[in-house]
């Protein structure tokens, strides 16, 4: 009863702390397309209503970095798939449904687009529930369903691994796209509204996505391999493609998709990546999908953690963009593709 009254005091201080302010003041709504903390929250036991000492996340440092819209994926590693994955994807839903009862109303789960929108109104953050990789379904599309009516509202077709639906960017041998239940996948993802992520997806897998989907597809955590030739990257015309479905592409934090010297990486490299996507594709295709709590490496300089998020508005602003571009590129563009696809 002690451990359990001292928990309830430790979140109420957390939280109350919010309850002044809220979210922390600021001009752009930020939407972060990828973050991994609630993996990094199961496998070490965090409270993410608690302030850590480690990690580039939790709920206080994500409401003072101005943050309005925050995915946070349902990703599950490799040494987990055979005790069940659907089962790992709940346990991770089981952490974001409790901080949402837990937060005092400060932070909200957003099913559609207006929830977003009044999030930013009201200074609260809006957590969206998406998938990093398909094997959370087992394969069922009655799953998919189940997991939409309690809030999922995106999906990576594939982590860089092979799966039942598709080849992932690291697997071996010859790439062959999309399976028959992939296609089915696709086509079912559209019918539900919940948005396509095809970053770690392999590039045969990306073209058939492109193709089929009837709706705009997203890159979420994605740079440009021009920059920085790494196997994550996208190609030139793979940014291309992207923005003329009416897609964005988040700009990734890790290091090693920043540049090819990763212990140099800095907020630089961040905007280096933003300005070539938009100069390739246009500025409605670009935004940030950081990749926080998914890399152990030493973070990009200037972007330790989440509360620097708002020095990119500032970085952008220096480089000469309009008011209107900052905030397309903070967030705006990606508001713009969940409001098209989820509602």
């Amino acid at each position: 009863m002690a451990k359990r009254q001292e928990k309830f005091c430790q979140i109420y201080k957390s939280m109350l702390s919010l309850s002044r302010g809220g979210l922390m003041p600021g001009k752009y709504l930020i939407f972060d397309a990828h973050n991994d903390l609630l993996h990094t929250a199961y496998k070490s036991s965090l409270n993410i209503l608690l302030r850590n000492a480690h990690g580039h996340s939790d709920i206080p440092r994500l409401m003072e970095g101005g943050i309005t819209a925050q995915v946070l994926a349902l990703f599950i590693p490799t040494d987990e798939l055979p005790s069940g994955p659907l089962r790992y994807t709940l346990h991770l839903m089981d952490i974001a449904f409790k901080a949402l009862e837990e937060s005092g109303g400060k932070v909200v789960l957003a099913r559609k687009a207006e929830d977003i929108k009044r999030a930013k109104e009201e200074e609260k953050l809006a957590i969206i529930l998406a998938m990093e990789g398909a094997e959370g379904l087992e394969e069922d599309l009655a799953v998919l369903r189940m997991l939409h009516r309690l809030g999922l509202r995106m999906v990576g077709i594939a982590w860089s691994r092979r799966n039942r639906a598709a080849d992932g960017v690291t697997e071996e041998g010859p790439d062959e796209g999309l399976t028959p239940y992939g296609v089915e996948l696709v086509e079912e993802l559209n019918r539900l509204g919940i948005i396509i992520d095809i970053s770690h997806l392999a590039p045969k897998g990306v073209a058939q996505v492109l193709k089929l989907s009837k709706h705009p597809v997203v890159a979420s955590h994605s740079n440009a391999y021009a920059l920085c030739p790494h196997y994550r990257n996208l190609t030139d015309a793979q940014i291309r493609a992207i923005a003329e479905k009416g897609g964005v592409i988040g700009v990734n934090f890790v290091p090693r998709f920043l540049s090819p010297r990763p212990e140099k990486a800095s907020i630089e490299d961040v905007l280096d990546h933003i300005d070539y996507i938009a100069r390739l594709g246009g500025i409605d295709c670009v935004g940030l999908g950081s990749d926080f709590d998914g890399f152990t490496d030493p973070p990009p300089r200037g972007l330790e953690d989440v509360t620097c998020f708002p020095r990119i508005a500032d970085g952008l602003l220096k480089r000469g963009y309009s008011e209107d571009a900052v905030e397309k590129v903070m967030g705006g563009n990606f508001l713009r593709v969940f409001a098209e696809v989820v509602g």
